[in-house]
């Protein structure tokens, strides 16, 4: 017996809000998403919910229905050559979403599993089926409400377990307490704890951004983001923001890489961002300078430097020095 399913992702503004969806029947499906991602993590995702939730038949044949062919060739052409490379790609750079590519490696083990490309919104019933609810599952978090997670599959782990992320915080101490992207302390609070992540067009309660368009919008409410609990647990979301060529210099004196920031990256707590200015100082080039204040007091200027990339905005480099309170 084979079972044929759908797998979709969807992220608004890619980044942003983004939500993920496997589709069977109209009494077999589930979605999630997270508040920021990419539409590239919620078509792994998919796939991942999908082999994890048809684990239960492991001895039956699963026919994936996916539009995305970055998914299709990360799996069934390119992954084994980034394993042998210890997940990193022919150039020596580390391998884009590799904590969803690892787990589905993992599920993909003794299972029977073919991947068929689809045109994405032609009228293919189950794929648009899978659309609806992964781009739904994005519109929710995009309004910070909960998204419909579906029945789920038989047998499988309950469906409101479909709405959070995989990738827990690392529970590491640091002395760079004061670098934007390394550990400040553990939060310990629960995903119902953390606070909102920004509007794309707004900013949290207590901070007033200068802007002077879309373009800075966009921009601030990313950096914002990155200070966010939820985000900075699933070091995939913070990976869609950073440039290939990050750097940052921390308030600590520490230069960070960007695999050094994705290795460390786990939640912060008692932090808040003010007085953030944001300028657009060249044709795709924006600076942004702020600053971020402790419960103990302690306030860091901070300047960061973010470059479009294509339809993209991507964090190219940090700095914070530690300000002078007299």
């Amino acid at each position: 017996m084979t079972i044929t399913a759908a797998a979709d992702g969807s992220a608004l503004g890619n980044p942003g809000p983004a939500g993920w969806a496997w589709y069977i029947d109209e009494d077999t499906w589930r979605a999630g998403g997270w508040p920021h991602g990419t539409n590239n993590m919620g078509e792994l995702k998919a796939v991942l919910d999908l082999l994890e939730a048809t684990a239960v038949d492991a001895d039956q044949h699963l026919h994936v229905l996916c539009d995305s062919q970055y998914v299709i060739n990360s799996v069934t052409k390119w992954m084994p050559g980034w394993k042998r490379k210890g997940w990193r790609k022919a150039d020596g750079k580390p391998v884009m979403n590799v904590e969803l590519l690892q787990a589905i490696d993992r599920a993909l083990a003794g299972r029977s599993v073919e991947f068929e490309w689809v045109k994405g919104h032609a009228g293919h019933a189950m794929n648009e089926a899978a659309d609806r609810r992964a781009n739904a599952a994005a519109t929710a978090f995009s309004k910070k409400q909960d998204p419909q997670v579906g029945p789920g599959y038989r047998g499988s782990a309950p469906a409101a377990a479909a709405a959070g992320t995989t990738a827990a915080a690392a529970e590491t101490t640091s002395s760079e307490e004061h670098d934007l992207f390394s550990l400040f302390e553990a939060d310990e609070s629960g995903p119902g704890d953390a606070p909102a992540i920004p509007d794309r067009c707004g900013a949290p309660e207590g901070i007033e951004p200068v802007l002077a368009g879309t373009a800075l919008e966009q921009v601030a409410a990313h950096e914002l983001a990155l200070l966010d609990p939820r985000l900075r647990a699933d070091p995939p979301s913070a990976a869609a923001l950073l440039h290939p060529r990050f750097t940052e210099i921390g308030a600590s004196g520490r230069a960070w890489t960007r695999e050094e920031l994705l290795e460390e990256i786990a939640p912060v707590s008692g932090v808040e961002a003010e007085d953030l200015v944001a300028e657009e100082v060249a044709p795709g080039v924006v600076l942004l300078t702020f600053a971020t204040r402790r419960d103990d007091g302690s306030r860091v200027l901070r300047s960061s430097l973010w470059l479009r990339e294509g339809d993209r905005w991507l964090l190219r480099h940090h700095q914070g020095t530690p300000a002078d309170e007299r």
